[in-house]
């Protein structure tokens, strides 16, 4: 039986109209108590109240909802499949959320924006810490540069990851640079687009910002890094890899292999299904056959094991891919973390050069797409732990560029 939040989602992206019908008729089979009862009647009511499941109140709760949803909708750019009728982006559409005041870092919140060479403009949104560390003073401040995902907007990855108020802590600037809706409708970086995968795109567009922001701030050079989530971290990962000088390291979370799929369809299938064959091993052995120098890119891989959108194959592949451009060999340091009050139960791998974790693997359990120990108000943000905004600063902190 199909639950009831799932179909009314679903209904509520088919439009007004049904998502109205579907709220009417919800209200319509709420029972009404009745006026009398028999002590034996009540008991058998009152034991139906505490059996798990959907509350007395959640059919005016889902009116609610529906009607939320149906106003979203009714205001939304139509959505544009596929040449094969299937929409990339409609995999990842999240139900309707409240969104409230973001938690404010003490930092400065600013905002601009670049022009590339076609005259479209990418806006960013860059934060500073207050809490400057010693080191600082004379080398400048780590920049972590964060990439959302599907249907989130920069402020709204910036509050839902909480990476703001991680890095006022830590003394990192963060840098959020935001896709246009003019170059999908639903904000999706084209991590799948073939140019894009090149290092062409956004992602020279995504460089460009990261030079203005070298140009205008104190930043150490040595100690930039690149992140995100889901399309977001498919197009960090491509940053990473076609300027290994100027990424420290990369942080992934929930994100499809490299190199796969090079359209809207094909990324469906590489979002399910991981890379075909071969060809996430070829990807890696093309980035070290163009760049024989390659210094490597250390890398932490977060993924839920829950995760029906990119599901847990494309960081089994992202695995294997970092450990052919690292030059990594031999097995890794296995950790188990067990669930607490506030973190799912996950299990850590650790991949060593030396002394150091080149590679970090985790594999949280019953996590979906949705950001490890993020702010749950937003979509694609799950409270409970590990948090994934600091195990990122936490591995980039051992990484610099010489």
């Amino acid at each position: 039986m199909v639950k009831t939040g799932k179909l009314l989602r679903s209904l509520i992206r088919a439009g007004t109209r049904t998502a109205k019908l579907f709220a009417d008729a919800t209200l319509a089979a709420t029972p009404k108590p009745k006026r009398k009862r028999s002590a034996k009647s009540s008991a058998k009511t009152n034991a139906r109240r505490r059996t798990p499941g959907v509350p007395r109140k959640a059919a005016p709760a889902a009116t609610k909802v529906a009607r939320s949803g149906a106003r979203r909708a009714a205001a939304s750019p139509t959505v544009s499949a596929t040449p094969g009728g299937i929409d990339l982006a409609a995999v990842l559409s999240p139900a309707s959320v409240r969104v409230p005041a973001p938690a404010v870092a003490p930092g400065k919140w600013l905002s601009s924006h670049v022009v590339d060479i076609s005259g479209r403009r990418m806006s960013y949104w860059l934060y500073l810490p207050n809490n400057l560390p010693a080191r600082a003073a004379s080398r400048g401040m780590p920049l972590v540069v964060m990439l959302h995902g599907c249907y989130q907007s920069a402020t709204q990855f910036a509050q839902g990851t909480r990476m703001n108020l991680w890095a006022e802590k830590k003394g990192y600037a963060v840098l959020y640079p935001q896709q246009s809706v003019s170059s999908h409708p639903h904000r999706c970086w084209k991590w799948y687009d073939r140019a894009t995968q090149n290092g062409g795109g956004d992602a020279a567009t995504i460089v460009s910002i990261v030079n203005k922001v070298l140009a205008q701030y104190a930043i150490d050079r040595s100690r930039i890094y690149v992140a995100g989530i889901s399309a977001g971290a498919g197009m960090a990962n491509i940053l990473a890899l076609n300027h290994p000088a100027l990424f420290a390291a990369v942080g992934l979370h929930s994100g499809p292999v490299f190199g796969a799929g090079h359209n809207a369809l094909s990324a469906l299938g590489v979002m399910k299904n991981g890379a075909a064959g071969m060809r996430a091993d070829l990807a890696a052995h093309d980035i070290l056959r163009r760049d024989p120098h390659f210094p490597g890119m250390p890398a932490i891989l977060i993924q839920g094991e829950g995760d029906q959108a990119v599901r847990p194959i494309n960081q089994l592949q992202l695995s294997h891919q970092s450990q052919l451009l690292n030059r990594l060999s031999g097995l890794p340091t296995t950790t188990h973390k067990l669930k607490g009050r506030k973190r799912n139960a996950y299990r850590q791998h650790d991949f060593y050069s030396g002394s150091k974790p080149v590679l970090r693997v985790v594999q949280v359990e019953t996590l979906d797409h949705a950001w490890s120990g993020g702010d749950p108000e937003l979509a694609f943000n799950h409270h409970a732990g590990p948090d994934a905004s600091r195990m990122m600063l936490e591995f980039f902190s051992r990484h610099r560029r010489g």
